[in-house]
């Protein structure tokens, strides 16, 4: 049996990909495990500091989730679904200290795209296509995507995805805020490459810290300016910060740890 996820490092990078090209890359209980399991392992290994998340192939990233698993299930069978898919992978990556970039090479529907959703930056190929079909099915988005997409796209546009179910060209999700960047499909992973190596040459520390105070300001009951005040303060008490400022004075490049 093949791997359902793949790892692949190069310097202080990783790239994770969902190998189920026969299934689109679709997400089954299978795979969101070994998907969990893969972010905790690179999110403790101090040798990664940024993680590209793909599908395998050029026509899916992930083409939602499987269908045929939870077809037959009860009430309190699918709030389980979702509430342990909620835990075990999409809150997990949002909340991750080291950033999350998708690659995102076709389709990213469903389950796929809520995936998307819970990295940190997405970039996607100009053939992608974007979408939230579960109405079309019966029932709703429950991997995020009722709450991630208006935070992204605002909230009409969410109403209009979620309630049409269709698709949405590379071009819309890039002028909506869905993505960051469109690029062709052989550009796509130089471009997150791009990103992650910028991304590397600054201080792991003050990142993981500065994502949780982003985060902090979509927490219901939290008041995100008083994260980042305490957030900043703290930084303050690190070693990277020492680095960081002795090596601007000393008008050299820093050495983070």
């Amino acid at each position: 049996m093949e791997d359902l996820v793949l790892v692949a490092r190069e310097g202080k990078i990783a790239t994770v990909t969902i190998n189920r090209p026969n299934q689109l890359n679709a997400l089954n209980g299978a795979t969101i495990a070994a998907l969990s399991s893969t972010m905790v392992e690179l999110e403790s290994d101090d040798d990664v500091r940024v993680i590209i998340l793909t599908g395998s192939g050029e026509k899916s990233f992930v083409a939602g989730a499987d269908i045929k698993e939870f077809a037959n299930y009860s009430v309190e069978e699918g709030k389980e679904l979702a509430r342990k898919g909620h835990e075990t992978l999409f809150n997990l990556i949002e909340n991750l200290k080291k950033p999350v970039i998708a690659a995102v090479n076709g389709f990213a529907l469903g389950g796929g795209l809520e995936l998307a959703m819970s990295c940190h930056v997405r970039v996607a190929s100009d053939n992608a296509r974007m979408g939230l079909p579960e109405v079309s099915l019966g029932v709703i988005p429950g991997y995020g995507g009722t709450q991630r997409l208006p935070q992204l796209v605002g909230k009409g546009k969410a109403m209009e995805m979620i309630m049409t179910a269709g698709m949405i060209k590379a071009d819309d999700a890039l002028q909506w805020g869905l993505v960051n960047y469109v690029v062709s499909q052989d550009q796509l992973m130089e471009k997150c490459v791009e990103i992650a190596s910028k991304t590397v040459a600054n201080s792991g520390v003050a990142i993981a810290t500065a994502m949780k105070a982003v985060n902090a300001g979509f927490q219901t009951g939290v008041n995100g300016f008083e994260a980042e005040i305490d957030a900043f303060g703290e930084a303050f008490g690190t070693d990277e910060f020492s680095e960081g400022t002795t090596a601007f004075i000393e008008k050299r490049k820093p050495e983070f740890k």
